[in-house]
């Protein structure tokens, strides 16, 4: 089952495809559904592709592709189409039998999107984090699906997986990390750090990428994993 608001948004997206075979941009789809915030578009194509709703064409920033609507609707599911870099088919010969006309690909938009930036969170020494809520402007293609958020980082814990003293971190929400991830981990409810996540039976490794800080140990109650690193974004001055 979709939300109104899925629903509204999936069918607006159909429409201007029909119309010229061109998605819409985030500001044409907030000004449609009447949001305030390009980011809650953000989370309902996120949603909708977490359902099977809808694809993101491969190398083509928010490019969509209708793969199927919902129940009564009247649409068949629609086969997708070859990922963008696929080699271009050769024209076909006047005697090769006729095909289904191709659809129209959606034209790229290379949108931008707000999502908040909390604070300033530690690649050193945890420092606290989380606090206050400005917005931030992000490359929409920078993102996956999932909820998100920002935080500049301070410190050079983490240079040697190249993130590096005022990056800003993308953070994408989440409560569990695999082995290897770099994560934003929530020390005491207290304060947060941007490491590598590692679990040593009920101990929690945060280890850093610079050769001159050691390894962060704690008792698996202590740590809460507040989202993993999805990107970063560099200002040059």
């Amino acid at each position: 089952m979709l939300t109104a608001k899925q629903q509204q948004l999936l069918m607006y997206i159909k429409q201007h495809l029909d119309q010229g075979g061109i998605s819409p941009s985030f500001e044409e789809m907030k000004e449609a559904l009447d949001l305030k915030s390009k980011s809650g578009i953000h989370r309902l194509i996120s949603a909708l592709e977490e359902r099977g709703f809808i694809r993101r064409l491969a190398n083509r920033a928010r490019a969509l592709e209708i793969l199927k609507l919902p129940d009564g609707a009247n649409m068949e599911r629609i086969q997708p189409a070859p990922a963008a870099n696929v080699t271009a088919l050769k024209p076909k010969t006047p005697s090769a039998p006729q095909s289904a006309p191709a659809r129209n690909m959606p034209i790229a938009a290379n949108d931008v999107i707000e999502i908040p930036l909390h604070g300033r969170i530690a690649a050193g020494v945890p420092i606290e984090a989380m606090e206050g809520t400005a917005m931030l402007s992000v490359p929409a293609a920078l993102l996956g699906s999932g909820d998100h958020y920002a935080l500049e980082v301070s410190g050079d814990s983490m240079i040697e997986a190249g993130i590096f003293d005022g990056d800003f971190a993308l953070i994408q929400r989440t409560e569990v990390a695999r082995d290897g991830q770099i994560v934003v981990a929530l020390i005491d409810e207290n304060e947060a750090t941007l490491k590598y996540f590692h679990k040593d039976g009920r101990s929690i490794r945060l280890d850093p990428a610079n050769a001159a800080y050691e390894p962060q140990v704690y008792d698996a109650n202590q740590v809460r994993i507040q989202g993993r690193l999805a990107g970063l974004l560099r200002r040059y001055h």
